[in-house]
């Protein structure tokens, strides 16, 4: 068993993974602490595997390999890494360097010192490209003002407690997004200051629309707002048109005023309408993600372990 996991999901990194692998085992050698590293390879589509496997070839006894069938995403692959940890404390970080393996003892030393469930590594300087930038402070922000994490802070560099972990693995809906998770569970959670660095080599593969994709998956899946915003506007315009209605209804009857308003009732009546196509949308994205519970479908395939 050991004292420390560290789970990474790979995604295209072929070029990083060698360098990556060298820099963990120096400085977790040197920390004096038992480790174990697993790579979960997310249906990588260049030779991330094979270099994998040619590093644990080499004698890397301490590394576990997983291969997905299908790409399943970053978080989903992670609740997959944990399932072969032994580890009393649990480490992830990404593929590409940009989460220095020397700033692991930071997140180490926060935890020893005062115990706590989660620690986040904050970024100094965070050095994502912009749209990966705008879609990571998206995300947070939503936690922040429409979900469980208040504080409205997260990076995919963070430890947990075994105990946490082990609450995690039990999460096997389809969407799963441990950022919020972990606040179904616990506030014990603390951040520390970390280094990042620039990618090595290529680009992030968090596009415009997956990173959009993901921000709405997880506004569906995590918080029930829309369905209460649909809610408040379909009884306030509920309460307006009734108003309009009956003043309307007064001028007529009792004044013997004409009623215009061709126009204005025409579009009164296409915006009513759009409102309620929209909101039929939002129902329709909570149901289809009822249906794919309903359904079991698993959050990751596994193909191969070594």
């Amino acid at each position: 068993m050991a004292e420390v996991s560290i789970v990474i999901p790979v995604y295209n990194s072929t070029r990083s993974l060698v360098e990556l692998h060298e820099r963990l085992n120096r400085v977790l050698t040197a920390s004096g602490k038992s480790f174990e590293i697993i790579f979960v390879d997310d249906n990588s589509k260049d030779l991330s595997w094979d270099t994998l496997k040619k590093i644990k070839e080499n004698g890397a006894e301490h590394i576990t390999l997983v291969q997905l069938k299908k790409n399943v995403g970053q978080h989903n692959a992670i609740i997959c890494g944990f399932n072969f940890c032994s580890g009393e404390i649990i480490i992830t970080m990404d593929d590409d360097l940009q989460h220095p393996p020397e700033e692991i003892n930071k997140l180490i030393a926060q935890y020893e010192k005062n115990h706590a469930d989660v620690v986040y590594g904050i970024y100094k300087n965070r050095q994502h490209g912009i749209v990966r930038s705008t879609g990571s402070k998206m995300a947070q922000k939503s936690s922040k003002y429409f979900a469980n994490n208040k504080k409205g802070t997260g990076s995919s560099f963070r430890l947990f407690s075994r105990a946490i972990v082990d609450r995690l693995k039990g999460h096997l809906q389809n969407f799963i997004y441990i950022d919020e998770i972990i606040h179904w569970y616990t506030g014990n959670i603390e951040a520390v200051e970390v280094d990042h660095h620039p990618r090595k080599e290529g680009k992030s593969s968090y596009s415009i629309f997956k990173l959009t994709r993901m921000y709405f998956s997880v506004l569906i899946n995590f918080v029930a707002w829309p369905l209460k915003a649909i809610t408040f506007i379909g009884v306030s315009f509920s309460l307006i048109s009734f108003i309009i209605g009956v003043l309307y209804i007064i001028k007529k009857v009792f004044f013997n005023v004409d009623v215009p308003g061709f126009t204005a009732i025409i579009v009164l009546l296409c915006f009513s309408t759009s409102l309620m196509l929209m909101s039929l949308g939002i129902i329709g994205q909570y149901l289809f993600k009822i249906y794919h519970q309903q359904n079991g479908k698993p959050p990751y395939y596994i193909n191969t372990v070594l």
